[in-house]
């Protein structure tokens, strides 16, 4: 276990300056945030050893940090956590991977995506983070079609938004799976059962105590694509989130106390009209998801940060910045992670007083500009509040492509990695942080 203190400096002293009264009443000292780090040997985490021709082998292991919640009625230092679709990378990044060029592995391929161990299962993982600077792995639960069937994380045969040819070890194609997730935010209700937000479709899931599937909700107009999906499918989000760009769906997840609400927000603007726009806009879209009436109930706008408040990415393109996940905190306030590839930003955002832009204009294709293209203030618009409570760029001990966050017991925040299978020798790391002086959970988050 690593614990780092870090202590902020308030005071500027000035030369000649005159020593206030002893009376006068001193500044609020701020607290001092503590980092510790929890790593894993659990066996559980190891997946397997893929060998490419002319390259190398990866030793791969089970990412399961891309979404994390802590449960109604779980001990305080128990989590759930989330795995992707499995280890994957793209012919284009095939050579920085496994030593061999993206064309000798994937031919003249179009967007294709490898897929080294690609009957993964999606699953839920129980983790504990134990006082001795480690966590294990309780148990898991795999996705699984209504028939009972493990789903994998495979692509789902889209037509109406934009999607990638999948590939084995050797390049050779591999169907897409109208069943397949790419699992990412997680919750779970007090009746055992789960919602699972969906980087691919983009889509949310309602899920059994089991990990059966119950009903997956897409984009309106995009249902013909899941029509033989083995489980329940409804176009009951705006249709124009198929616009989302390419892997940049549903990677967050959040769960109001009484149950009846989630949240969800979309990793980047909209490609809406065009890819060109996605990467130079920073208006990305919160929702609020009535699961009684199964409908959207809220549609907000959150402003990303621009990469030049990112230390050392200042010259990258807008869309290096994306959110990974939401935890909610009370009434109209939530938690929201927004990130690079290297840092992690942690901001409270308030939606009272944000304009709800759910079903009107801005939710139109047709709409010239686009949310997506415009000022929001000449728009009317107005976004949801926002306020920094962590910047990982102060912390250095903090891992790397932070996706999942939760709530300790005691109000401390809970981080967790996503490894990416390892696929480049990371591993899962928790973090635990204290001192961000956050209100304190009343259940589980």
């Amino acid at each position: 276990m690593r614990v780092v203190m870090m202590g902020a400096l308030i005071a500027t002293l000035s030369i000649g300056a005159t020593a206030a009264p002893a009376s006068a009443q001193s500044p609020a000292k701020p607290p001092t945030v503590t980092v510790t780090t929890y790593t894993s040997a659990d066996s559980i985490l190891n997946l397997r050893k893929v060998s490419f021709e002319g390259g190398k082998t990866l030793d791969l292991s089970v990412g399961i940090g891309s979404g994390a919640f802590r449960a109604k009625g779980d001990p305080d230092n128990v989590f759930l956590t989330i795995s992707d679709r499995g280890p994957n990378f793209t012919c284009g990044d095939a050579e920085d991977i496994i030593g061999v060029k993206g064309d000798k592995i994937c031919g003249d391929i179009k967007r294709g995506r490898i897929y080294p161990v690609p009957e993964y299962n999606p699953s839920i993982y129980r983790v504990q983070v134990l006082e001795n600077g480690t966590f294990r792995v309780l148990d898991s639960i795999s996705l699984k079609d209504s028939h009972g069937n493990p789903v994998d994380g495979l692509l789902n045969p889209l037509t109406v938004a934009s999607t990638e040819q999948p590939l084995d070890a050797q390049g050779r194609k591999l169907d897409r799976n109208p069943n397949s997730v790419d699992a990412e935010g997680i919750v779970r209700l007090s009746d055992g059962g789960y919602w699972i937000g969906d980087e691919n479709g983009p889509s949310i899931l309602h899920a059994a105590p089991d990990g059966r599937i119950l009903v997956r909700h897409v984009p309106a107009g995009t249902e013909k694509d899941y029509a033989k999906a083995v489980y329940k499918v409804e176009g009951t989000l705006p249709a124009l989130l198929a616009t989302r760009a390419l892997n940049r769906g549903i990677e967050s997840m959040a769960l109001s106390d009484d149950e009846r609400f989630l949240w969800f927000v979309l990793q980047n603007p909209l490609a809406n009209p065009d890819n060109d726009t996605y990467v130079a806009a920073n208006a990305a879209r919160l929702f609020k998801f009535d699961r009684e009436a199964g409908e959207i109930a809220g549609e907000y706008v959150y402003l990303m940060e621009p990469t030049t408040a990112y230390r050392g990415e200042e010259k990258k393109k807008q869309n290096t910045v994306r959110i990974s996940e939401l935890t909610y905190l009370s009434g109209d306030t939530l938690l929201i992670l927004e990130r690079t590839e290297q840092t992690t930003k942690i901001f409270r955002i308030d939606l009272a007083g944000a304009t709800d832009i759910a079903g009107g204009q801005w939710d139109d294709a047709a709409t010239k500009p686009s949310l997506e293209q415009v000022k929001l203030d000449e728009a009317g618009v107005k976004p949801v509040a926002k306020t920094l409570v962590l910047d990982t760029a102060d912390h250095p001990e903090i891992p790397v492509k932070v996706e999942g966050m939760a709530r300790f017991g005691d109000g401390a925040l809970m981080l967790i990695n996503d490894d990416d299978f390892g696929i480049d020798g990371k591993r899962t790391t928790i973090v635990k942080v204290t001192g961000l002086a956050l209100e304190a959970p009343n259940r589980g988050n």
